[in-house]
């Protein structure tokens, strides 16, 4: 039996691993970033300590943007030659319409590309990409190991405090009410991914270290039912209290594995900076 060569496609809400960087079957698709009429690609000419430095000096929130059809179709003429498909793991369909011009470009191109909807964003992509690995491994057909992948998409549990009410809301991802409630009362918002893939807001605490507290009592909920391999502390340039969280973390679950990394750029434009995330994946 020949093995199927597969192609791992992803964009830059992922969070890139050196496993990932150095992956030869692996391509990351930028989003863009823009500030009025300046445009930059997500990790290749705007780092996060840019994007942070600019929107403290301009007090401009910056928009953000999908990859066209037509990059896609670009780099999917490129791989034609190399690969027998592709299997492309996206920002949430309900944040982004990424995985739409994923999909979009392959048909453009007419290479075979199997979707998969992370309905999250950051390491909760790196998490089904690596799973994908282990299955692609075993000769698995990219149709089947999409299939399962879009399964194990709904075992992703993730709670942010956002670094910047005021980016969130401007960034058109929460109501006007919710905004006003959090910056005249000073409400902490507990935001999370849904279960379809769209941000809701969780829960609403009076300070940041309630939040915490909650946070780790909703992995607790978790870690008593599930197995859980690892916790992801992501942070928007704030790697103190993402250690700090680290550590009271370790001292209620010491066996816990932390991995501890920071938000994408595009990530960043819409939490702020000070943004503290914590994600983990369910398993039986």
């Amino acid at each position: 039996m020949i093995n199927k060569k597969i192609a791992w496609i992803t964009d830059s809400t992922a969070f890139l691993t050196h496993e990932l960087l150095d992956h030869p079957d692996v391509y990351v698709v930028p989003l863009t970033i823009t500030f009025g009429e300046e445009s930059f690609e997500d990790g290749i000419d705007l780092t996060t300590d840019q994007l942070y430095s600019r929107i403290r000096a301009e007090k401009e929130v910056p928009k953000t943007s999908q990859p066209s059809a037509g990059r896609f179709a670009e780099l999917f003429e490129k791989l034609k030659s190399e690969y027998d498909s592709a299997i492309a793991v996206h920002i949430s369909s309900k944040l982004s319409g990424t995985l739409n011009s994923c999909l979009a470009g392959a048909e453009l191109a007419g290479f075979p590309v199997e979707a998969v909807d992370s309905k999250c964003m950051s390491y909760a992509i790196t998490t089904l990409i690596q799973k994908g690995f282990m299955l692609a491994n075993n000769d698995m057909p990219s149709r089947k190991i999409a299939e399962i992948l879009q399964k194990e998409a709904d075992k992703s549990e993730n709670y942010i405090l956002l670094g910047s009410l005021e980016q969130f809301y401007k960034g058109g991802r929460m109501s006007g009410t919710q905004y006003l409630l959090g910056s005249i009362l000073k409400i902490k918002p507990i935001i999370r991914i849904n279960r379809d893939g769209a941000f809701e807001l969780f829960d609403k605490v009076r300070s940041e270290k309630k939040a915490i507290k909650r946070m780790i009592e909703l992995l607790g909920d978790s870690y008593s039912k599930h197995t859980i391999p690892q916790v992801q502390i992501m942070h928007g340039n704030v790697l103190e209290k993402a250690n700090e969280l680290a550590e009271e973390i370790k001292s209620v679950y010491p066996r816990l594995d932390i991995f501890i990394g920071e938000i994408s750029s595009t990530i960043a434009a819409h939490a702020g900076e000070g943004t503290l995330a914590v994600i983990w994946h369910n398993e039986k």
